[in-house]
């Protein structure tokens, strides 16, 4: 027995009188026909056959909207034996659905050959796709389809606002590092082989400005670019947004919950710097964990496009022009003779750019900072406008003043040794820049050093049949200091 037979066919780009012999004769043959969409001049040749465009409002993605189709049409071809699906243009172009079918075993699927509207634009673009090298690609999928590629490109189903705005921002993305070319032109194709098709050539940087109005017969052609589109963090980009699509876990996260996994894979990196080595050691978990840093700041980034704030490009965009900025004796004429002037000028900079130059010094510091390095960026603030001990001895001078505090507060009620050791350890951060040692790096490597020595106690223990927790202090000193000593008779 035959199995259920899907034959597909194209309803053409516009008109009714580009439709082909083959499938007027299938509209009005025997078997039912499939509409994947009556929103189509050409619909009507199928008067009264159902569509998909119910599967559209419903459901959550358009790879669920393709299968929802194909499923449907499988259920009735094996209803009614062979069924007809028209779909707008050609078959064989930008028809995901048409794909599915002729890989699903359940039936067998006939494409009869269309026009589709890529024949019509190029036509109106006066362009030889051959020629030129032009490649045809959807416009919800645009950015991830062209990373590596230079154009040029004719984008189909350019149906949204926000597919118009991807393609904006992918052609920014490439001319922002050639400022040098001249202005690129991108041309929109409205409606082509229609008696109200429009063909209109726009700046790319208009494309989204309501310059025209976006429907699902719209394209937009696309010159070559000077450099090719970067392949990576496109693809990475793409991860993202098919997370959210299909994944119900990602689907759910707002800024708020993921906060805690961008500080604990930023705590990962330090951690794989922290093991480098001197001959090259650790930078393959290094590589890793810095991808699993920016994956976070891609999805942050995919959470704020989906609600319209910003995207991954404004993201590196601000982020380049930031630092062009707080660059100028880079980038500009202003001359430097240290790394210190270098930090100056930063600052004056950054208060300037956000608005703090007649506020206070302190403002702009973030709360949420680690208390140590929240506790060193108010310190070099408050030195900026020379509040700030002279020297370093003089700052530990401090120290043993607040360390005296300390011990007299203990001595007494000890009620106040909370605020009393505050003060000891925001002293010490001040030796600390005094002495140009960030306090989170020398405790972090304090505290890894602990760690190594702690280790190496309890495996010095366990060689000997020693339990630590019933050793007493004492003896698990004299095993520290054993430790120590092979560090230093290592180091000799």
């Amino acid at each position: 027995m035959a199995p259920p037979r899907v034959t597909v066919v194209g309803l053409g780009p516009g008109r009714p009188g580009l439709v082909t012999q083959e499938a007027l004769a299938a509209l009005s043959g025997p078997a039912p026909v499939y509409l994947r969409t009556a929103r189509h001049p050409s619909a009507a040749l199928a008067a009264g056959a159902p569509s998909f465009d119910h599967l559209y409002e419903s459901a959550p993605s358009l790879d669920e909207v393709y299968r929802g189709i194909v499923e449907e049409l499988v259920a009735a071809a094996t209803r009614h034996g062979e069924v007809v699906y028209a779909v707008p243009g050609s078959p064989s172009v930008a028809e995901r659905a048409v794909e599915l079918l002729q890989a699903d075993i359940r039936v067998q699927t006939a494409v009869l050959p269309g026009v589709s509207f890529a024949e019509v634009a190029f036509s109106r673009l006066a362009v030889d796709p051959l020629a030129v090298g032009a490649r045809l690609v959807d416009g919800h999928r645009f950015e991830v389809s062209v990373a590596g590629e230079s154009g040029p490109w004719l984008v189909g189903q350019c149906d949204t606002p926000q597919v118009m705005s991807e393609v904006k921002l992918v052609v920014g993305e490439v001319l922002d590092y050639q400022p040098a070319q001249p202005e690129i032109t991108v041309t929109v194709l409205q409606r082509v082989g229609l008696p109200d098709e429009r063909v209109v050539q726009v700046p790319w940087y208009e494309l989204d400005r309501g310059v025209v109005e976006p429907d699902h017969l719209t394209s937009v052609w696309v010159p070559r670019l000077p450099a090719p589109v970067a392949p990576e963090v496109a693809r990475l980009a793409e991860l993202g947004r098919a997370l959210r699509q299909g994944c119900p876990w990602d689907r759910e996260q707002t800024h708020q919950s993921l906060a805690r996994y961008l500080v604990e894979e930023t705590y990962e990196a330090l951690e794989a710097i922290d093991e480098l080595g001197p001959d090259g050691e650790g930078y393959d978990h290094l590589e890793e964990e810095l991808g699993d840093v920016l994956f976070q700041v891609v999805f942050h980034a995919q959470l704020a496009a989906e609600q319209g704030r910003f995207n991954l490009a404004d993201v590196a965009r601000g982020a380049h022009d930031k630092l062009v900025a707080r660059h100028p004796h880079v980038f500009g004429d202003v001359v430097v003779d240290s790394a210190a002037d270098v930090a100056r000028n930063w600052e004056q900079i950054k208060r300037s750019e956000k608005g703090r130059g007649e506020g206070g010094a302190l403002q702009g510091v973030p709360k949420g900072l680690p208390s140590l390095l929240y506790s060193y960026k108010l310190q070099g603030r408050a030195r900026s406008v020379g509040f700030d001990w002279p020297s370093a001895e003089e700052a530990l001078g401090k120290v043993d003043e607040e360390l005296g505090e300390l011990r007299a507060e203990l001595a007494g009620a000890g009620q106040g040794s909370r605020e009393e050791l505050g003060d000891l350890l925001f002293a010490v951060v001040n030796v600390a820049r005094h002495l140009e040692v960030e306090p989170e790096t020398a405790l972090r490597d304090a505290a890894n050093k602990f760690r190594h020595r702690f280790e190496a106690v309890e495996a010095l223990a366990a060689a000997r049949g020693l339990q630590l927790a019933s050793m007493g202090l004492e003896a698990m000193d004299q095993l520290w200091e054993e430790v120590k000593a092979g560090e230093a008779g290592h180091g000799s």
